[in-house]
């Protein structure tokens, strides 16, 4: 008779990883503007801070002791993005050092939501802001549930970040709830 595999119980580690998410709204990573990320104006080319969110998004999970490939390896589930946004407020110059800041926003089913906040480290402006949409699929690239493991932490650390006060984390992340609010400065 085959048994199910038991989900193994929540580690402290892994409470006190969330914890240390939770208190700050975000997790920050760091980037350097290379010469070839930018274009022939000199500025950081858009596109660019689609793969930065990425690095944000991928550092978000680590924070939390999780990673994308151990993800897919384990479970056979990818998220895969459906919609991401940018809004530029300001441009990114060659060898500006850069913080990536991504937090979780929500997670419905197999849905899960991130934002993020790209600021100068200098003269801590922000510069973009976006948001990444994806869903759990397959490996036949068709629509899966987010495994129970991840979606219980997801949801718990989304409530604990953004729960309590509506939109307290993505205030923290780049200062403001709202957009263009402090002249794109960070508060």
């Amino acid at each position: 008779m085959a048994t199910e595999p038991q989900e193994a119980p929540e580690t402290a580690v892994d409470r006190e990883l969330d914890d240390a998410i939770a208190a700050r709204g975000y997790v920050e990573s760091r980037v350097r503007v290379r010469y070839a990320e930018t274009d022939k104006m000199g500025v950081v080319y858009h596109a660019n801070y689609l793969v930065w969110f990425e690095v944000g998004r991928v550092e978000f999970l680590r924070a939390m002791g999780l990673d994308y490939s151990t993800m897919e390896r384990e479970t056979n589930v990818m998220l895969a993005v459906l919609e991401a946004t940018a809004r530029y407020k300001a441009p990114a110059k060659y060898d500006d050092e850069l913080a990536v800041r991504a937090t979780m926003t929500g997670i419905r089913g197999p849905i899960v939501r991130f934002r993020y906040s790209i600021v100068r480290i200098v003269d801590r402006l922000v510069l973009c802001e976006g948001e990444t949409v994806h869903m759990a699929l397959g490996p036949d690239f068709k629509r899966a549930e987010l495994p129970s493991e991840y979606a219980e932490r997801f949801r718990r650390l989304v409530h604990e970040i953004h729960g309590n006060a509506a939109g307290s984390g993505i205030a923290k992340l780049a200062g403001s709830s709202e957009p263009g609010a402090n002249g794109g400065e960070l508060a």
